[in-house]
């Protein structure tokens, strides 16, 4: 069994930072690719951020140059640090992850975490 929880969300006024954490356990053999995901109200679930295991990295245009995302393969951990946040950032922040295991190859998801900026 595997698990994926993210942490790190909250409130932040417009031009601050946020640095959320998405933690991976259970029986992994290896993760291939990490990625955070977002979904606004009344939206479609995006892609904002991914990165492999060999470190690869890519971005949602609307966050290129604002985020920036990591990994520590030895810990299964993956980190978004955002700055320059702005109103529309606001979003539930999902992390996936693709997972190798005994059986095969599987995508999990986290619960979410709520980011919002707002003054």
């Amino acid at each position: 069994q595997v698990h994926v929880v993210e942490s790190g969300g909250g409130l932040v006024q417009p031009g601050g930072s946020l640095r959320l954490s998405c933690a991976a356990s259970g029986s992994i053999f290896s993760i291939y690719a990490m990625g955070w995901y977002r979904q606004a109200p009344g939206k479609q679930r995006e892609l904002v951020a991914s990165i492999t295991s060999g470190g690869s990295t890519n971005y949602a245009d609307s966050v290129k140059g604002r985020f920036t995302i990591s990994r520590d393969n030895a810990k299964n951990t993956m980190y978004l640090q955002m700055n320059s946040l702005k109103p529309e950032d606001t979003a539930v922040y999902y992390c996936n992850a693709t997972v190798i295991i005994a059986d095969g190859v599987y995508d999990y998801w986290g619960q979410g975490t709520q980011v919002t900026v707002s003054s």
